[in-house]
Parts: C-alpha cells; structure tokens; sequence
C-alpha cells in the first residue's frame, strides 16, 4: 500500500474503497486506483431527504457530463455550478470513494466531496465553510487526506464559498445550460455577431427574456473563448480554479 508521510516520523498506509454502478463495492490501495476507472462510480453514502435536516440536498443536472451529480449543501451546489462552468473540466463525480488511512496507528476515513476531472488531471474536492476550517478535527483531516492524495500525483482542494458576485453570475448563466433548448443554426449565427464583442467596464447584465438567446453561448462556448472571458462586473475571471 501507498506510505504517506503526514508530517516527519509518520506513515499513512492508505486505500480506496468505491462503489460501482451495480452496487458492488470495490477496495484497492491507492496507487493502483486509476481515475478513470472512478468517473462511473456511485455515490459511497446513501442520499435521502428527511425533515429537519440541517443541509439543503439536491441533484443538479450537469451539462458537463450530462448527467444529475448530488450536493449535500448549498455550497456543495456552488462548487457544482463552478465545475460546470469550468472549460477545463471533462468529469464530475460525487462521493467518488472512501479514503482508509493509517494516521499515528489510528485508521482515520474520508469521503471526499468530488472527483473533478480536468485537462490538467484529476481533482479531489472537500467543500467546507470558511468558518470551519480552523477546527482541529477538520484541519487534521484534511491534512492527512492532502497527503495521501497528493502522493497519488492528484490534486487536492479544500473549497470555501466564493465571492458572491461570481457565484451570481455563474448561477444565472447556469439557467441556460441545457443546449437541447437552443436552434443549433440561430447560435451559430449568434457566434459570428458576438465574435466581436466586448466587456463594456462598469455595466451590468440585464436579466431578463431579452437576453436570453445569446446567454447560451457563454455558458457552452468552445474551450478558447472561455477562457477569455471576463465578466460584465469587475471581478476576476474563474475559468480554470481546477
């Protein structure tokens, strides 16, 4: 199995348990768990609405992969709609597996919030309140589980809320993000008249039916454009966080 230091004198023997399409489950140590063979796994923990639960759980339909992926929280949902958005992404699976590791003689256990899966290669993501993430136990998990990650040659990210003037963008583009709804001819000619456009500084988008048809295009446009983009508000683009 996979040695991972979690700080000098300490070794973390880790292995990835993940549930497959038909139910079965699946142990292997790390190092031998390929990614792709992750983009078709089922969520590890069972999904149920109850009342009074504390989170709000959905599914979101991702146009990425075409599919529903699961959120256990609204900030779940927004890393969601961030990953969506992302020309960079190609994958997106939720509870993709359960982390086993061997911390100080103590098996510790870990189920990551998303595998996204980009040009770049593949990101596991833990989505967490800013407010939280000073708490020892939250902290001391998410370093062992940085380690063990990291030493398998992925990447590693602890997610918090982004800034609102991005996340309100991006969830009114993401209204528009199902292309079986748009005329394949009247967007390619929408393509050639916004070929030329340009961000006016300081203005803001009109949300309203007359904007609708040509906000399609910027939530599916190729790879190249997308990472051009910049939004009618100053902030900075968010093309490529993964």
């Amino acid at each position: 199995m996979l040695l991972v230091a979690v700080r000098p004198g300490v070794g973390t023997k880790a292995e990835v348990c993940f549930r497959r399409p038909d139910g079965r489950v699946e142990a292997r140590p790390s190092e031998s768990v390929a990614a792709l063979l992750l983009q078709s796994a089922a969520p590890w923990r069972a999904f149920r609405w109850y009342s009074g639960q504390k989170h709000y759980s959905g599914m979101y339909w991702a146009a990425t992969v075409g599919v529903h992926v699961i959120y256990e929280s609204r900030l779940e949902l927004a890393r969601l709609l961030f990953a969506d958005f992302d020309p960079w992404v190609r994958g997106i699976v939720a509870q993709p597996f359960l982390l086993k590791a061997e911390v100080e003689g103590t098996v510790r256990k870990q189920i990551p919030d998303y595998l996204v899966t980009c040009e770049g290669g593949p990101v596991v993501v833990d989505v967490k309140p800013c407010d939280r993430l000073s708490k020892p136990a939250v902290a001391s998990t998410f370093a062992w589980t940085r380690q063990a990650v990291e030493s398998r040659g992925w990447r590693y990210e602890v997610w918090s809320e982004p800034p609102s003037a991005e996340l309100d963008d991006v969830r009114f583009l993401a209204g528009y993000r199902r292309d079986g709804l748009f005329n394949p001819e009247l967007l390619q000619e929408l393509r050639r008249f916004l070929s030329g456009w340009r961000r006016v500084e300081g203005r803001r988008p009109v949300r309203s039916w007359e904007e609708t048809p040509t906000t399609w295009p910027r939530w599916s446009w190729t790879s190249s454009a997308k990472k051009s983009v910049r939004w009618w508000r100053s902030g900075p683009a968010i093309c490529g966080r993964c």
